[in-house]
């Protein structure tokens, strides 16, 4: 079943780590795995903070999943709790993903960053990323145990 699914990381560390999960060989988009993306991306640079939460809250809408991907610096991204605290009100299934091993345009690994303490102190479950398959498995995982 395709999940709509938010997807929260640190973009200008991370972005590039996050186009290899999105555009991996013989997938056509994220569907094809079994989810779907509704990141915010670009939008967000130059705006105040409420036109932040907002654009947030509204990349959340109709999400049944968050992806919290987790590279070196997450835990300390300004709007990262607002994330995942939007994410439980709204019942979201919740799941965290290390993405740290993941080589940046410079073909260089991070080193582990910090689980976001949200995440941790709420039980949810966190996996270090390994394939697209396996990704879908666990956005899955995370869906059912919200009971969505």
């Amino acid at each position: 079943m395709a999940r709509r699914a938010f997807f929260s990381f640190h973009y200008q560390r991370d972005v590039w780590r996050i186009n290899q999960i999105r555009n991996i060989p013989n997938v056509t988009g994220c569907a094809a795995a079994g989810f779907l993306d509704a990141s915010l991306w670009e939008k967000t640079k130059n705006t105040s903070d409420a036109a932040i939460k907002k654009l947030i809250d509204d990349g959340l809408h109709n999400t049944s999943v968050t992806v919290v991907f987790i590279g070196n610096q997450t835990a300390n991204r300004k709007y990262i709790n607002y994330e995942i605290q939007k994410s439980i009100d709204r019942g979201n299934g919740i799941v965290g993903i290390q993405i740290h091993h993941l080589k940046d345009k410079n073909l260089k690994a991070d080193d582990q960053g910090t689980t976001p303490k949200l995440l941790t102190d709420n039980g949810y479950k966190v996996y270090k990323y390994v394939d697209h398959d396996t990704l879908a498995k666990r956005i899955e995982e995370a869906a059912k145990a919200a009971g969505k």
